[in-house]
């Protein structure tokens, strides 16, 4: 008779991993946004195509596959002069720029994607991205481990509300708080009648970006700058929020609270709900009726909603012109933009010209927009 053998005898084999590298988007990028973490969720094919429709760009994905399932996919379009081969993951600013890896993926893949992408590419451009994002953990992992110069610039420090440990410290929003609130809402009331609502998943048809880009043609924006970086208009990002929509689970995540006067917009607050987490992408008013904070009404409003929905912490992104920390934010990870380039020559010269790249900072004056959106709510 024989002796059957434990499993523990038998030798484990290493996990299969394979890559490759595809034109186009791949459609595993669904599949690993599935699996990766809620905040990451809505790196989708469909957010990625809608930011190459809205700015351009032809891209390819590198898929890494373990034991034939996708646990990682990378999207890269060229950036730059074509002679020296460098590469930037595609998207928007808002919230971040960032690709999809499975929350299990582990950090073999990493070593696979780089090993990868080095047949294609002198460097790879991500961000900017928060200090703590996984799939810029894995890279740097593997970057140290295979010779890759890793450069970053700072761009800002990011802003969280966490809202379950407000809520735990006793009554939120305070009373004094909401007793303002309604001292105001009363004097907004003296323009006509108002109505407080909110938009998401289906509810985002071309009338409800038509609401939200009127607002912003009104506002500040509008009047001080040349309206590059509002999010809704023609001249805005207009383009990319209405093709993001078409991929239902994207447009499940976006979310607006909007303030109506008389049946015209007057006030919006617009995020992305990413699991528990809500990102603040960009909030307008009406001048007109400014001097009752129309944001900040809106907003207090938006913020017990997501209370209620399951939200706990609202990320508020780059910086803070006061307002953040007056509702309770504190200073979160930093946000960096960062270049990732192959050993070799490529290598070496990075390391001789990375004081450049760390003074730059071409990016970061877009994120500072953003939050100048986001503080010109606190009128």
């Amino acid at each position: 008779m024989t002796k059957p053998m434990p499993l523990s005898d038998f030798t484990r084999l290493p996990p299969l991993l394979t890559a490759s590298v595809g034109d186009g988007l791949a459609s595993a990028l669904d599949t690993v946004a599935g699996r990766a973490a809620p905040t990451h969720g809505f790196l989708r094919y469909g957010w990625f195509a809608a930011a190459l429709a809205a700015y351009g760009g032809h891209a390819r994905t590198l898929t890494v596959l373990r034991e034939g399932a996708p646990v990682l996919a990378l999207p890269f379009a060229p950036t730059g002069p074509a002679a020296l081969r460098i590469a930037a993951v595609p998207g928007c600013y808002w919230p971040f720029r960032s690709f999809p890896v499975a929350q299990d993926a582990g950090a073999e893949p990493f070593d696979v994607a780089l090993d990868t992408l080095a047949r294609h590419v002198n460097a790879l451009r991500i961000g900017p991205v928060y200090d703590d994002d996984p799939a810029l953990a894995g890279l740097r992992a593997a970057a140290a481990s295979r010779g890759w110069v890793a450069l970053d610039r700072f761009v800002a420090e990011s802003f969280l509300l966490d809202m379950a440990a407000l809520r735990a410290e006793g009554i939120w929003p305070r009373n004094s708080t909401l007793r303002k609130n309604r001292f105001h809402e009363k004097h907004i009331a003296d323009h006509g009648a108002l109505d407080w609502s909110f938009v998401s998943g289906a509810g985002w048809r071309d009338e409800a970006f038509d609401d939200l880009a009127a607002v912003e043609r009104k506002s500040w924006i509008a009047e001080r700058t040349d309206g590059s970086d509002a999010k809704f208009t023609t001249a805005g990002h207009g383009a990319f929020w209405r093709a993001a929509a078409a991929d239902p689970v994207v447009a499940g995540m976006m979310w607006a609270a909007v303030l109506r006067i008389d049946g015209e917009p007057a006030a919006f607050s617009f995020d992305l709900n990413a699991g528990a987490l809500k990102y603040a992408i960009a909030n307008s008013y009406d001048p007109r009726v400014a001097k009752h904070s129309p944001g900040k009404l809106l907003y207090y409003r938006n913020l017990v909603r997501a209370i209620d929905d399951g939200i706990t912490t609202v990320d508020w992104g780059a910086g803070d012109s006061g307002y953040k920390r007056v509702i309770g934010a504190a200073a979160g990870p930093a946000i960096r933009d960062w270049l990732f380039v192959r050993p070799g020559l490529p290598g070496m010269i990075a390391r001789l010209a990375g004081s450049l790249w760390r003074r730059s900072g071409n990016r970061a004056g877009q994120l500072a927009a953003n939050d100048l959106a986001n503080a010109a709510s606190d009128a």
